[in-house]
């Protein structure tokens, strides 16, 4: 857009970022090989994630995540680079490994 203002606000941040996420079918694959529901899935420190964006002449944001989620077989960590639109609210999450952490029974 090339009237947008060099200052990012808050009003561009994601009010939901496990909803965007959503809406990409790659995203629900995911949860689905490792058996997450998408209720057990909790984006570590999501609040600060775009701290660092706030007031940068970007419309992208990259940058390294942690998500936790919960299946039967115990919890399942999730690391890797989000990236989000910040004009477009579109957001993309592309994996770099994983953990498995078994219940104890």
């Amino acid at each position: 857009m090339r009237g947008f203002s060099n200052n990012l606000t808050y009003k561009y941040l994601p009010m939901n970022l496990k909803e965007l996420l959503l809406k990409g079918q790659n995203f629900i694959s995911l949860l689905n090989e490792f058996r997450i529901d998408v209720n057990d899935l909790i984006i570590k420190d999501e609040n600060n994630i775009f701290k660092n964006q706030v007031n940068k002449n970007t419309e992208v944001v990259k940058e390294t995540v942690w998500m936790e989620g919960r299946s039967n077989d115990g919890l399942v960590n999730l690391f890797g680079t989000l990236h989000y639109n910040l004009l477009n609210k579109l957001a993309v999450f592309e994996m770099e490994g994983y953990e498995k952490v078994p219940a104890i029974h």
